[in-house]
């Protein structure tokens, strides 16, 4: 894993029963498949990144924090110059701290304004061990869960479904009818309507709309200005885009902007 380290992993320096991790990675610099006997949190102090899963992927801006337990294969794609922040518990340590919840499932948290201060704390190098310790127990309290994330994009599991979705993904600007899919996928549109349900909750429709607002958020991390990211995903006015990015996100893309760091805004 290359880029810039910010900070030298705290295990290196102290017995914690924890790890930190931080570093400032370029966009386009990708973490490959691996996964991690610790859980962890996986947040961008600054700039978007994207999570595979076998599930699905995740975009995970400044406003999110991704939990990943151990053990889940996963992909890191930087989709900015990013400020990468991590945090790894050992599992018999989750089990003593860990509030009375589960925690054994992929989930993005809202970064409450007290997340986003504990998480940084976490990472300044002249803390007190004790201090540390308390710092990443509150983390895992913190921690809550938002429903029905839009940066979430569940894909099919099965081949056809697959192959459905590569399709639609590269067709952002919606050039391509559900019936030009079926054809080129070798399938159906009953097909089609009935699998999608079924693999990833969502109808075609709500999927391929979800998937497109979910690149818009990708380009306005970049710092792309709202009617362009409006004509890239395939709408016809700017006022089209809000419209369905808000039914999506549950909020303009003004107000996401307004949310983004500002040396991301060019």
């Amino acid at each position: 894993m290359c880029g810039q380290s910010t900070y030298m992993t705290r295990q290196a320096q102290l017995p914690m029963p924890f790890r930190i991790l931080g570093r400032t990675l370029p966009r386009g610099e990708v973490v490959g498949l691996h996964a991690h006997e610790e859980a962890q949190v996986i947040f961008a102090a600054s700039g978007t990144l994207q999570v595979y899963t076998a599930s699905g992927r995740w975009f995970v801006p400044p406003q999110l924090a991704l939990w990943m337990p151990a053990g889940i294969p996963h992909r890191v794609d930087m989709l900015s110059d990013t400020e990468l922040r991590m945090i790894y518990w050992y599992p018999s340590v989750l089990e003593k701290w860990a509030p009375e919840r589960p925690l054994d499932y992929i989930f993005a948290s809202t970064v409450t304004p007290l997340l986003r201060e504990l998480i940084l704390s976490a990472f300044k190098v002249d803390t007190q061990p004790e201090r540390s310790e308390l710092t990443v127990r509150l983390i895992l309290h913190e921690l809550i869960e938002t429903p029905d994330v839009p940066v979430f994009l569940p894909m099919p599991t099965s081949v056809v479904g697959r192959r459905v979705a590569d399709l639609a993904l590269g067709d952002p600007q919606m050039h391509l009818r559900i019936s030009d899919l079926a054809r080129r996928a070798a399938t159906s549109i009953r097909t089609i309507s009935r699998m999608f349900p079924t693999e990833t909750g969502l109808t075609f429709k709500a999927w391929r709309q979800r998937a497109r607002i979910a690149l818009a958020i990708d380009r306005l991390s970049a710092g792309r200005g709202i009617s362009q990211v409006a004509a890239d995903v395939g709408f016809g006015s700017s006022a089209a885009f809000s419209f369905a990015f808000r039914q999506v996100t549950n909020m303009t893309p003004t107000a996401f902007l307004h949310n983004v760091p500002s040396r991301l805004v060019r």
